[in-house]
């Protein structure tokens, strides 16, 4: 059982994005609906089998971590978590530890994460105008996240700030989020809006804003050099010469990039998605509850490993959701 995780498609897995709870304390409406079901409590991987499960991905070669939700500082207790899976880190079977946060909750938190190891982490911002943050969010306080931000950069923790191109909406502010971001030393990655799960009145082809032509309007300002950058997800990288600061670009719909997919998804309630944009899953809850050992919980993650596809169906270019997700965003973690 020491073979490396290999998909059908000679794809080495070295990256896990795990859900630590379906819940989240924002209603971002690329994301959820405004009234969202959750999970029952009791439905959810304890930590303690979130720390197992993660531990036994790790000693089949997973190197990278990134720990999500929903927003994965709402889950209680979270950071016996961190610091129970630093000890990878202290061992050097993990590279990284990190994760994904809307940043609501990171000014209470910054301090705790770097002492687990964390080094960096990216925070969901799609917008510094604070009626708009409101808007987009529902519920949010653009205050609260910059507050995060600042905490973050204080503790120490290198921060990339992840915006979904929204067209309409966050268009005006291209250039206010690369300068906002090159004020503090941060990383800027733009993702173009993904057809996952029910918004209701919300629409999201209208919502979908090309990264093509975000692209073109910063080269009309700035002189852009493609970058051979990786740091293990779907983003590719260019520098904007003038300021010197790192713009990432994850583009599901203009430029598919499933021919160097390196991850998978496990939800909170432990199933597995091998494909973001793909209805297949697999139960691991179930041998993880089985034995006290490994051996049953290693086979089915290598099924499930056996069983990843060759990549997504997300397309827009007739005019509707074409590859669209039943389940969100957030219950897939991201």
């Amino acid at each position: 059982m020491t073979a490396p995780l290999i998909d059908p498609f000679a794809r080495a897995i070295t990256y896990l994005r795990l859900s630590v709870t379906d819940r989240c304390d924002f209603r971002c409406v690329y994301c959820m609906s405004e009234n969202m079901t959750f999970l029952p409590k009791k439905d959810l991987l304890t930590l303690e089998e979130l720390d197992r499960l993660c531990s036994t991905f790790i000693g089949l070669g997973v190197r990278k971590l990134r720990i999500t939700g929903g927003e994965p500082l709402v889950r209680r207790d979270i950071m016996s978590f961190f610091q129970s899976m630093s000890r990878h880190l202290q061992s050097g079977a993990l590279d990284e530890l990190t994760l994904t946060t809307n940043g609501n909750q990171l000014h209470r938190f910054a301090a705790e994460l770097y002492a687990a190891g964390v080094r960096r982490i990216n925070i969901s911002l799609d917008t510094l105008d604070a009626d708009k943050f409101a808007k987009i969010t529902r519920w949010g306080k653009l205050q609260n996240v910059l507050r995060g931000i600042d905490a973050a950069l204080a503790a120490g923790l290198k921060v990339k700030l992840n915006t979904v191109a929204l067209r309409a909406f966050n268009e005006d502010e291209l250039f206010d989020l690369t300068a906002f971001c090159a004020a503090r030393g941060m990383d800027l990655t733009f993702i173009e809006v993904m057809p996952m799960g029910d918004l209701g009145e919300e629409d999201r082809v209208g919502q979908y804003w090309a990264l093509s032509d975000l692209q073109n309007q910063l080269a009309g300002r700035f002189t852009l050099t493609e970058l051979p950058d990786r740091t293990g997800g779907p983003a590719r990288y260019i520098r904007l010469e003038e300021t010197g600061q790192r713009i990432g670009l994850i583009t599901p719909l203009t430029h598919n990039f499933c021919e160097s997919c390196n991850r998978v998804r496990v939800t909170c309630t432990g199933e597995i998605y091998t494909c973001l944009g793909q209805e297949g899953s697999a139960d691991l809850r179930g041998p993880l509850r089985a034995s006290e050992g490994n051996l049953v919980l290693e086979q089915a993650i290598r099924a499930a490993i056996g069983s990843k596809p060759k990549g997504h169906d997300f397309d827009y270019s007739r005019g509707d959701e074409g590859g669209k997700m039943s389940r969100h965003m957030s219950h897939t973690g991201g």
